[in-house]
């Protein structure tokens, strides 16, 4: 599938990505990305959240691919049966965090729990870091199982956000690529 001929929609975590970050960067440079605005991103109401990327992927144009990070991939996995059937064709999911279990996890983010187990019903990838504060290797591991996804670990990257040093990102650009090659 060509990125042409998707919608592109980016899903920032919590406090949103900001300047310099890899999914603004993204957006920025990928004429049919958007990013997904959401209302409150520093004390985020779930259900608001999951609504917001619901509306999102239903107003979409062409066929949806989402780009999420962080919190947002909690909640993408929490909207996700309620999408419309077949509008979404992959996923990419960077450093979802262990809202459960990580006693690290920002307070904020602790009420996206309990954490959907249900395969999502396209392809996705599940990028995780070795060095991750919020999400340890084994259960990002277990959400990729759970959820059907490709696993792929980053090694030494932190919460792959510009706080670790990934602006640009230009690995998680080719895996994004591939991820689109098999769609």
């Amino acid at each position: 599938m060509r990125i042409a001929d998707t919608d592109i929609l980016i899903l920032p975590g919590l406090g949103n990505a900001g300047p310099g970050h890899w999914q603004t960067r993204w957006a920025e440079k990928m004429s049919t990305a958007a990013i997904v605005e959401q209302a409150e991103w520093d004390e985020p109401d779930p259900e608001d959240w999951i609504d917001t990327i619901i509306e999102a992927v239903k107003l979409a144009k062409r066929p949806v691919v989402l780009v999420a990070h962080s919190l947002a991939c909690i909640a993408l996995v929490q909207a996700a049966p309620r999408f419309p059937e077949g509008a979404v064709k992959g996923a990419l999911l960077v450093s979802p965090p262990d809202v459960e279990l990580n006693p690290d996890v920002p307070e904020e983010a602790k009420c996206f729990g309990p954490v959907s187990r249900d395969p999502l019903p396209f392809p996705s990838l599940l990028v995780i870091s070795s060095t991750d504060p919020f999400c340890s290797l084994e259960r990002a591991a277990d959400y990729a199982a759970a959820w059907g996804s490709d696993f792929h670990q980053a090694g030494d990257a932190g919460h792959i956000n510009v706080y670790s040093g990934h602006g640009p990102w230009p690995e998680g650009l080719m895996m994004f690529t591939r991820l689109m090659q098999r769609l």
